[in-house]
């Protein structure tokens, strides 16, 4: 795999290794505006930085399977997680396309496949599990030290997964999907029965808000989020219970209660209890979530919560905010463009892309 431009990337390798260059920006790996994780033709893993076109700027390999990646806000990095319950993390300079760091979850601990930077980009926020004692922890990492660990903090509850940081601020929103876990049982669920998911916000550490879904949502698990520039938050569930889910996508406001789409059953049913990833329009008025079970991209308006439109694209799952609307990736190599009332989907790439499309 090569990226756009490989000379001009070694030769500002070359510069940067000879202290004559200034600090590189994310325009230098080609001013990508996402990043993907995928499994390549040859049967490896990649990280990928796309155009807002999504046209493939660079590919650079990962040593497994990734789910979804952090970028920092200035400087051409990514962290790439591995899929959970996954135990390291890798940085990615995407200019030179090297490996410049590896974290390692803490002992008794894995991460959950996200995680996210602070406003300065001086610290990594992680999502883990702190498994044998059941507890959701958000670890913090020292960027300017090489990305060692430096502190952590209780995420508000069981199972963090997706976490968010507000915009314009250091605020820390956590998708606490309620699941326990531990390594010697793999991905199995241990406490269904008594499972309760919340959304926490977390400031210096502290939690300061906690929302969670009305009582008939206790099988919920809220699993992913997307916020917008004036802070609502959008939430993709996965459903843990017998029978329909009452819902899978809800918007929360700071200060108020979680409000769930409301959907009739025979909508519901072809979502198949889950919803991959969601995303909010770059004006804020509508959510898209997938599902990468039943094939659906559904789109919401963000105030009353009621579906605007459904398409159907084999294996959809990556989704984030675009000019045209929505771009979207799917596990058969298909990108494309998704709004309401249009839709363009280009050629398949080779690529089999993974969960997430991740903004830059």
């Amino acid at each position: 795999m090569t990226a756009q431009n490989p000379r001009r990337r070694r030769f500002l390798a070359g510069m940067l290794a000879a202290g004559i260059a200034p600090v590189p920006t994310w325009a230098d790996a080609g001013t990508p505006s996402y990043l993907s994780a995928a499994g390549t033709s040859d049967g490896g893993y990649a990280l990928f930085g796309l155009s807002e076109a999504l046209d493939i700027l660079f590919g650079i390999p990962l040593p497994a399977r990734g789910h979804a990646a952090a970028a920092h806000p200035t400087r051409p990095h990514a962290v790439a997680f591995a899929r959970r319950p996954g135990t390291f993390a890798v940085v990615i300079d995407c200019v030179s396309g090297t490996q410049t760091a590896r974290l390692e979850a803490p002992e008794g601990r894995h991460f959950y496949g996200h995680g996210t930077f602070s406003l300065n980009g001086d610290w990594l926020f992680t999502s883990e599990n702190d498994y044998e004692v059941g507890r959701g922890v958000i670890g913090v990492w020292d960027v300017t030290a090489g990305y060692t660990r430096a502190a952590e903090f209780d995420s508000g509850g069981i199972g963090p997964h997706e976490i968010k940081r507000l915009p314009q601020s250091d605020i820390v929103v956590v998708a606490n999907g309620g699941i326990d876990t531990h390594p010697d049982s793999g991905r199995t669920k241990l406490n269904i029965a008594t499972m309760r998911s919340n959304l926490c916000y977390v400031s210096d550490g502290k939690v300061i808000e906690t929302a969670v879904l009305p009582p008939r949502h206790q099988k919920s698990s809220i699993r992913h989020m997307a916020v917008s520039e004036a802070g609502d938050v959008a939430i993709g569930m996965q459903w843990e219970g017998d029978g329909a889910s009452p819902a899978l996508v809800a918007r929360h406001r700071r200060g108020g209660a979680i409000v769930p789409a409301a959907l009739p059953a025979d909508m519901l049913r072809p979502l198949d209890g889950y919803i991959g990833s969601v995303a909010l329009s770059r004006n804020g008025q509508e959510i898209a979530a997938t599902s990468p079970r039943g094939s659906i991209l559904d789109t919401y308006d963000t105030e009353t919560m009621s579906l605007k439109s459904r398409a159907i694209i084999t294996d959809v799952c990556g989704v984030a905010p675009h000019p045209q609307g929505f771009a979207l990736t799917a596990g058969t190599g298909v990108l494309g463009f998704q709004n309401a009332a249009t839709q363009k989907l280009k050629s398949p790439a080779p690529q089999a892309w993974d969960n997430h499309l991740i903004v830059i």
